[in-house]
């Protein structure tokens, strides 16, 4: 049985521009990768294209991204890929702004690119998963990244400096077409500072980078939401975080560390009040 990680991602920031005439919203991001991972085994055997994980409220069919993908790779490329089981061990939560579905999606893409000796390159790859989701064209690669128009147009960027993460996902959900909705009737008046943390990235400045974490949709979170973010930020700077951040949509929350003991105790210290507390390290 074949195994691929399917790795986590963060927005170091995230700027929406405007809405675009094709209904998607134009995007500019800074990205990066993290080892949370889920682990997803292969196997051919079964009718079709099966999704199996060890959450029992996901999708088994079509709808699944990591079916969709392996159905979209078998139309682009005309090479047969059924039939295919893929196991999926979530470990990235569900529904919280780091792509883990798209991550998934991205796995079986790798994988079945080496499996029929396609040979597709990365940039054909990634092309491929435009049809996918939004995030799957990064996550066919990761690492760190400015990810413009839907997120498809990406450039690579100098790796952020080896740090630790604390990811802490709070106990609700957002609903990412709700806060777009609510991001389209406001004036955006504050913007992250990509530039600056593009020259950080050069200068190989953790810190410099983590003074310009910045996301748009905090400025949008309905007002329970707003203040749970908000109290957990509060929580990782006072506990020694060089900078926090919402990820995506959210709701997940994050801090960087250049210091382990700090990190390991504000994880240990937010992981008592919010289950989904994760310690981890970029990729």
């Amino acid at each position: 049985m074949s195994q691929e990680r399917a790795c986590a991602k963060i927005n170091l920031t995230l700027d929406v521009l405007g809405k675009r005439e094709d209904g998607y919203h134009e995007l500019t991001m800074v990205m990066e990768s993290v080892d949370l991972a889920d682990i997803l085994r292969f196997s051919h055997g079964g009718p079709g294209v099966q999704v199996k994980t060890n959450l029992s409220f996901l999708p088994a069919g079509p709808t699944n991204l990591a079916a969709k993908a392996a159905l979209s790779f078998a139309q682009a490329t005309g090479l047969t890929v059924e039939p295919l089981t893929i196991e999926i061990e979530k470990r990235i939560p569900v529904c919280a702004g780091t792509a883990g579905g798209s991550s998934d999606a991205a796995a079986v893409l790798r994988y079945l690119n080496r499996a029929t000796g396609a040979g597709l390159d990365d940039q054909a790859l990634q092309k491929l998963g435009e049809s996918v989701g939004s995030d799957v064209p990064y996550c066919v690669t990761g690492g760190t990244a400015l990810a413009q128009g839907r997120g498809e147009r990406l450039t690579k960027l100098p790796d952020l400096p080896r740090c630790a993460f604390v990811l802490c996902k709070p106990a609700f959900s957002i609903s990412t077409p709700a806060l777009f909705a609510e991001l389209d009737r406001h004036k955006i008046r504050r913007r992250p500072d990509t530039a600056g943390v593009r020259r950080a990235l050069e200068d190989g400045d953790l810190a410099g980078v983590a003074r310009r974490l910045y996301n748009v949709f905090e400025d949008v979170l309905p007002p329970r939401q707003a203040k749970a973010v908000g109290e957990i930020k509060n929580r990782l700077i006072t506990g020694g975080a060089l900078g926090a951040n919402l990820s995506g949509t959210g709701p997940t929350v994050y801090g960087i560390f250049d210091d382990e003991t700090l990190a390991q105790a504000a994880y240990q210290d937010l992981r008592e009040t919010y289950p989904d507390t994760f310690l981890c390290h970029n990729v």
